[in-house]
């Protein structure tokens, strides 16, 4: 699975044919491999979530508009992390003016709850004007979408297929695999957590962008205020107590451990399904 990751990163408009002769696997097990990773060829970007029956689909609000400022759009996405022996999905939400990390989450399941701690972590903190995701049934469930509107966020969401809506965060997941997933071994989920709770930390407050002119993205955020903004991911990703999770020992398997935290950013849930 890891393998099938990195070269979809590469080459996204490969489907299970392609993808199963330049890995040199066989074809069946590619296409069962892709389905349960949620990749398809031709989208730019891999489908970890799907639409819910029933639920309300938003249309994208930001085609025209020139974001300007800190909290006018947030985006949210759901990207698949390979272990060792399973794998974990991460969901993030991101400020897309100052690529600010809000929070972020770690699940072995793709149920909608680690989402939704996300975003209740983000919004702790701030709300945006806009809120934008895929039309994944994570974010179109009204346990979600509520939220957004009681603060009065105005929910947007990309078209189908369309990764170029989501651009930025689908860059930040670009960052996290070559930058760091794909340069570790995760042997488990604390591994995982641990690691790439001091990912983002670096992310936020050391790694400088050419696009924000050579600046970090805490810095950028932090004109929200006119003062330093420091406070999110200095506890992101620390590792709880009395938790000893199980993961997949390949790709059916799921164990239950569940965290309620009101830790600052990434504290991962494991849940059964």
């Amino acid at each position: 699975m890891r393998r099938i990751d990195e070269q979809y990163l590469r080459t996204p408009f490969y489907g299970s044919r392609k993808m199963a002769e330049v890995l040199n696997v066989n074809r069946k097990r590619v296409q069962r491999l892709m389905r349960m990773m949620g990749i398809e060829a031709i989208y730019p970007k891999r489908r970890t979530t799907w639409p819910g029956a029933g639920h309300k689909i938003y249309p994208y609000l930001l085609r025209n508009v020139a974001v300007t400022r800190p909290d006018q759009v947030w985006a949210s996405d759901i990207t698949y992390v390979p272990l060792r022996h399973g794998f974990l999905y991460l969901v993030a939400v991101m400020d897309w003016y100052s690529r600010y990390v809000l929070a972020w989450r770690l699940s072995n399941t793709l149920t909608g709850s680690f989402c939704t701690e996300a975003l209740d972590e983000a919004l702790s903190h701030a709300h945006p004007e806009i809120f934008n995701s895929d039309q994944g049934s994570q974010f179109t469930a009204a346990a979600f979408t509520s939220r957004l509107e009681s603060q009065g966020v105005a929910i947007s969401m990309d078209g189908g297929g369309r990764a170029i809506d989501n651009v930025f965060i689908e860059r930040l997941w670009r960052s996290v695999k070559y930058e760091e997933v794909y340069l570790k071994d995760y042997a488990s989920g604390w591994d995982a957590e641990a690691s790439l709770a001091a990912y983002f930390r670096f992310y936020n407050h050391e790694r400088i962008h050419q696009s924000l002119d050579y600046r970090t993205p805490a810095a950028v955020y932090a004109e929200r205020t006119g003062d330093q903004f420091h406070v999110l991911v200095e506890t992101q990703g620390s590792r709880p107590e009395n938790r000893t999770p199980d993961l997949a020992q390949d790709e059916r398997r799921r164990v239950e451990t569940t965290q309620d935290t009101s830790e600052i950013g990434g504290p991962a849930r494991y849940e059964s399904q």
